[in-house]
């Protein structure tokens, strides 16, 4: 892993313990995540958002936006609140989309199945059988929906739970 996707790695994983306040798909760390979209904070499912967020905090790391050849940071970034709406954003940005059975990189982004994301932190052959990410809106038995997400989890995945892989 070179040391800039370690940075973004590092930001998710900073993250882990975050919870809800004040509601469901609410608090203040949530809204933070979710003014990284182009959706208005409100109590919606923020998986999505919360990896636009690390995104959006990896580039202003000096030199993150250059590793990648990113010279326009905002005209770049994701901004969408919809997990699958990443694959859109990476097509559009000529970013290599990874079928479920490729070999990933700790630093890329996981597309389930399920309408759900999050960031890849250890590297997986493409015999592993699992996955290790950290995710936004999800809970410790690895739900993901708008009642039971409760905040920033490190998670072990069943490979056969996503849908792609997008390297920055």
């Amino acid at each position: 892993m070179n040391d800039y996707k370690s940075i973004l790695v590092g930001i998710a994983e900073a993250e882990i313990g975050t919870r809800e306040r004040g509601g469901n798909n609410r608090g203040e760390r949530i809204v933070a995540y979710q003014k990284a979209t182009w959706l208005d904070p409100d109590a919606w499912p923020w998986c999505a958002a919360f990896v636009c967020w690390c995104i959006q905090e990896w580039l202003k790391v000096p030199g993150a936006a250059e590793s990648i050849g990113v010279s326009n940071i905002e005209k770049w970034r994701p901004q969408t609140p919809a997990a699958f709406d990443f694959l859109r954003w990476a097509a559009q940005k000529d970013l290599q989309v990874l079928s479920e059975t490729a070999e990933v990189h700790a630093g890329d982004i996981i597309v389930f199945d399920f309408s759900h994301i999050g960031i890849v932190v250890e590297d997986a052959l493409k015999s592993s059988q699992s996955i290790q990410t950290v995710e936004g809106n999800t809970n410790g038995k690895g739900a993901r929906d708008s009642t039971s997400g409760d905040g920033v989890w490190l998670k072990k995945r069943a490979r056969t739970l996503a849908r792609n892989f997008i390297r920055l």
